[in-house]
């Protein structure tokens, strides 16, 4: 069953979704209807044990981007791959983003002259030599970013191939082993997101729920057709996750109605509530799934880490 947005300020919501792309460009095919469930609801359940999750039919490699800072890009890309490795996945993580806040959450050095992303990207240093196994949590692992990433959106622009060289690290990396690889996008629309875009064959983008944050997405949208009509034609919008959901507030049950009525399939079932582990986690190095796995976050996020792969086993075998 749907969301009923209340009266109020629903139209502004509708409003601030308008110019971006109908959901029927953005659907999954083979992917059933799923409708909208409270956090609270789901809690407590299904957490006693997991029978294993499937593996896909090959490496999925997904960008979690969106350019509007805040909405929980790096804590679900942390979180996500936590779940997906916890469950006999094995997961790595590419940060992206100069601030290295993926890097930090998963306790993998990225200060002084460590082998990085930068390296990859502007000096060709294969991936494999920049790869951290993060500690403690075997099956997942972590292409750390410096500082020095900062400075790679000037110097990408005068070098070959300026928009695919992530792609051809990943491609000249061994993933035979991997079943996942996420993405984690600094805030903003620029070269290092282009790239994520071009690497990735699908884009996970974490909507948080305040008006706020839907200003822009749909020049995120563009720019992901814009990539798909000339340098990556298999990207694809898969999935969507509602993050920072309060359930005391009318505007997150509209901005959830209303984001779920525009781009239907896409919207996993499972919401992230708000949740002070999750923020106090990435202080200690860790992610909330091993931070505080029976809190309402961790709970939220295995939720949408079990969804997302079994969405992704269904569509493969579809």
């Amino acid at each position: 069953m749907g969301v009923t947005a209340p009266q109020g300020e629903a139209p502004l919501v509708r409003e601030a979704l308008s110019s971006v792309v109908s959901r029927e460009t953005l659907r999954s095919p083979g992917v059933p209807e799923v409708s909208f469930v409270a956090p609270q609801a789901e809690a407590g359940r299904r957490h006693k044990t997991d029978a294993g999750w499937p593996k896909p039919a090959r490496c999925r490699v997904l960008t979690v981007a969106n350019q509007k800072g805040g909405v929980g890009k790096t804590t679900t890309t942390v979180n996500l791959a936590a779940s997906l490795a916890m469950n006999g996945l094995r997961v790595l993580v590419v940060d992206l983003d100069p601030q290295g806040n993926a890097s930090t959450a998963l306790s993998v050095e990225h200060r002084g002259d460590i082998p990085s992303v930068y390296q990859m990207l502007v000096e060709d240093m294969p991936l494999a030599e920049v790869v951290k196994e993060v500690p403690e949590m075997p099956g997942l692992y972590c292409a750390p970013a410096t500082i020095d990433l900062a400075g790679a959106e000037i110097e990408l622009v005068s070098l070959v191939a300026r928009e695919s060289r992530l792609k051809r690290a990943l491609m000249a990396y061994d993933a035979m082993e991997l079943d996942y690889i996420l993405i984690d996008c600094p805030p903003s629309l620029g070269l290092l997101t282009v790239n994520a875009l071009v690497a990735g064959d699908e884009v996970l983008i974490p909507i948080q729920c305040e008006y706020y944050a839907l200003e822009g997405l749909g020049q995120l949208i563009r720019n992901v057709d814009l990539v798909r009509a000339h340098l990556n034609p298999n990207l694809e919008v898969t999935t969507i996750l509602l993050t920072m959901y309060d359930a005391r507030t009318r505007l997150a049950s509209q901005v959830a109605g209303e984001v779920r009525s525009h781009f239907g399939d896409v919207v996993l079932r499972t919401v992230i509530p708000r949740s002070v582990r999750v923020s106090e986690a990435p202080s200690y190095g860790q992610s909330v799934m091993t931070y505080d796995p029976g809190s309402s976050g961790a709970l939220a996020y295995k939720d949408a880490a079990r969804e997302m792969a079994f969405r992704g086993a269904q569509k493969t075998t579809a």
